[in-house]
């Protein structure tokens, strides 16, 4: 028996992509089969197809940073898990796929009342968001915050649990993705028409407690520029070769040593374990259930459409997730 998978056949644009049969296998022991029901596509798993991250994987290799589905074999040793049984994982690659092989330490059981396109966004751009607010920032009420990429997947997940943590938002994007700004009562600004330096210096001549940079580099001086004195600038997004890696780490050490009274922080997913990792998917289950969070889901695309999916997001248009799942779920 054979299963499908999307392959990055060498760097390049979406043209790179190919669906390929593999041949299915046993699960080793304390490894379980999952068969894919729903997997997002994310800017890492564009980014590693062109190459503008460090520590590539070399090609070919199937993208997919995260994956929900149903257990669908066990190998010997498993304890937890029962064939049947919903979960989920951060998987960084192999989620663009009919199935998926795991150790099962790293699974989180998901409840089965949750739909899988909305839930399996937890598991990444949730998962930033919720672990930049409460374990690297850790908000209060009435904390003022700028977001700079607001409108993503990543953005629209702070816009949810920011406004549930009661913070007030600022939130940097292009004047078309505004409405969905003001939706969560974030205060759009226009990074096309406005300073939002100069707008924020005169909304809030005390200066804010956090920046939450999802972008490039560029907005680090400016953003920290909005700070109050003992404001945080939160940075989480991906540097896009080594050699910004390596800038990246530079620039961190030099806030470290001249911070001016402001911090400089930086969240990367995988750094804070996979234990935790399953405490707060836990908390963003419950809060999916309870109706108090809700993604944001801009299409849902066949998981061997991956192409489609792709070229959506590319296209800078997208407001929230692009999700591919399995034929039976559209």
């Amino acid at each position: 028996m054979n299963y499908r998978s999307i392959v990055v056949t060498r760097r390049g644009g979406i043209d790179a992509l190919q669906v390929v049969e593999n041949e299915m296998r046993a699960p080793t022991a304390e490894e379980v089969q999952v068969k894919i029901l729903a997997s997002p596509i994310c800017q890492d798993d564009v980014a590693v197809r062109i190459g503008n991250r460090p520590f590539l994987a070399k090609p070919p290799f199937t993208p997919g940073y995260s994956i929900l589905g149903i257990v669908d074999v066990i190998g010997e040793g498993v304890t937890g898990y029962a064939v049947g049984d919903r979960v989920a994982a951060l998987t960084t690659f192999g989620g663009h796929a009919e199935y998926i092989y795991l150790p099962a330490e790293k699974l989180v059981a998901v409840p089965t009342g949750l739909n899988p396109a909305e839930a399996v966004t937890l598991i990444l751009n949730y998962l930033v968001a919720y672990q930049v607010l409460h374990r690297v920032a850790k908000v209060k009420a009435g904390d003022k915050v700028l977001l700079i990429g607001a409108s993503g997947g990543v953005g629209t997940a702070f816009l949810q649990l920011g406004k549930l943590a009661g913070l007030k938002m600022y939130g940097l994007d292009s004047a078309s993705k505004h409405l969905v700004l003001s939706k969560y009562s974030a205060i759009p600004i226009d990074y096309r028409s406005q300073d939002f330096v100069q707008v924020l210096r005169k909304s809030e001549p005390a200066g804010l407690d956090f920046v939450f940079n999802g972008m490039g580099e560029e907005t680090f001086e400016r953003g920290r520029a909005v700070l109050k004195k003992g404001g945080v600038f939160i940075h989480y997004g991906g540097p896009q070769s080594l050699g910004r890696f390596v800038w990246l780490l530079v620039k961190f050490i030099f806030y470290g040593l001249f911070p001016n009274g402001k911090k400089m922080e930086g969240y990367g997913t995988h750094r804070l374990g996979i234990e935790l990792f399953k405490e707060d998917w836990t908390t963003l289950f419950s809060l999916l259930g309870e109706g108090k969070i809700k993604p944001v889901i801009a299409a849902k695309f066949p998981l061997l459409e991956a192409a489609k999916g792709y070229e959506m997001l590319e296209s800078g248009q997208v407001t929230g997730n692009v999700v591919l799942v399995a034929p039976e779920l559209l």
